[in-house]
């Protein structure tokens, strides 16, 4: 009876023990200092991503006119050259079929030009017997200039293809390929010795080199469907560049493709942005950048870390210490977001500490 009587006893006093400490507990506040923050002002910045690259406005392929062989490069990648400059030789490569062709067909042309010579002196002679119609003679010296004409073309095809160039009626036609730009030259797609077709109706030709002005650069990258509908032309933007940590870009959203593409599964927009000021940045083409357009923006209001605040529909919370310490639930209004930091537009003060939400545990 008395074992019995000792085991109620010392069950009580572990329950006892136990409610002691359920009820410190209890008093303890909800939350230390420390874990809350403070309403305070700042700027508020809504922004879209676009990913991109630094590019010319303006790219130029560089091509020639004239077949065969590159004989020489004259100028390097990075080199800077004025319009008209020189940049690679072309040794024309004929083969020996159209070598002989070209020979014969000056010989055919000049027999058309001595036969439409003779018959010209012909047409003459009766012309001043008054033996023949002036229209005659007329006629005969029209194709004597045709002939002439086939001659020289004929002879000017066989200059090109033996010597590479050709001079004469004023105009140059040479296998010395020249700058069509002041500008720089990007990277060049050829090198000494390789075959080059030349750029004609039916061709597009062999691109020799590609060239742009860097005066002038833009940016070329794409924005996700979700942003798409906030944008439009003339938005700030602020551009980031990984290789140029310290560089401030600002630039100017300039067009929005009406086109999207797909990305591995993701549908994108193109869009171009012109660079308004580079601040003394030394930029290359192809650089890899982030463009962060400027949506909207609330400078100078009371904010909040977007993480203490609790969304429900429409009605947002946060937690305050009560006058005993006990977690208090007020409801506010919150305006612009940036996904980090939110806008509090009324129900906190300046200053007014907001509680953290309390971890969840982990079972």
């Amino acid at each position: 009876m008395k074992r019995r009587t000792k085991v109620i006893l010392a069950s009580t006093a572990l329950l006892v023990a136990a409610g002691a400490v359920i009820a410190a507990r209890s008093a303890r506040p909800a939350a230390a200092a420390g874990d809350s923050v403070a309403v305070t002002r700042g700027d508020v910045v809504e922004k879209a991503l676009a990913v991109g690259t630094i590019e010319p406005e303006v790219e130029i392929s560089v091509k020639t006119k004239v077949g065969g062989v590159v004989r020489q490069m004259l100028v390097q990648p990075g080199t800077w050259v004025r319009a008209g400059a020189p940049l690679m030789e072309i040794r024309p490569d004929p083969t020996p079929v159209e070598l002989v062709d070209a020979r014969r067909q000056v010989q055919l042309r000049q027999i058309d030009v001595d036969n439409a010579g003779r018959e010209m002196d012909r047409q003459k002679a009766l012309t001043d017997r008054d033996l023949a119609p002036r229209q005659a003679l007329e006629s005969a010296q029209r194709t004597r200039d045709e002939a002439a004409l086939q001659l020289r073309m004929a002879r000017e095809k066989l200059e090109l293809l033996e010597h590479g160039s050709i001079r004469g009626s004023g105009a140059g036609v040479e296998s010395t390929v020249r700058s069509p730009i002041d500008g720089f030259v990007l990277e060049k797609m050829v090198e000494t010795g390789d075959p080059v077709t030349p750029l004609s109706t039916y061709q597009e030709g062999t691109v020799l080199m590609r060239m742009a002005d860097m005066a002038h650069l833009i940016f070329r990258g794409t924005v996700d469907e979700i942003d798409v509908g906030k944008l439009h032309e003339g938005m700030p933007v602020e551009i980031k560049i990984g290789a140029l940590p310290d560089a401030r870009i600002q630039g100017t959203v300039r067009r929005i493709s009406l086109k999207a593409k797909k990305e591995e599964n993701a549908t994108t927009f193109p869009v171009e942005i012109s660079l308004t000021r580079t601040a003394g940045a030394t930029l290359r083409a192809g650089l890899s950048a982030n463009a962060e357009i400027i949506v909207r923006r609330r400078d100078h209001v009371l904010t909040l870390p977007e993480r203490v605040v609790t969304f429900n529909g429409d009605t947002a919370t946060v937690e305050v210490a009560g006058p005993d310490g006990a977690r208090v639930r007020r409801r506010i209004r919150t305006g612009l977001s940036d996904a980090i930091t939110v806008e509090v537009t009324s129900g906190l003060r300046e200053g007014e500490k907001v509680l953290e939400k309390p971890a969840k545990k982990i079972e």
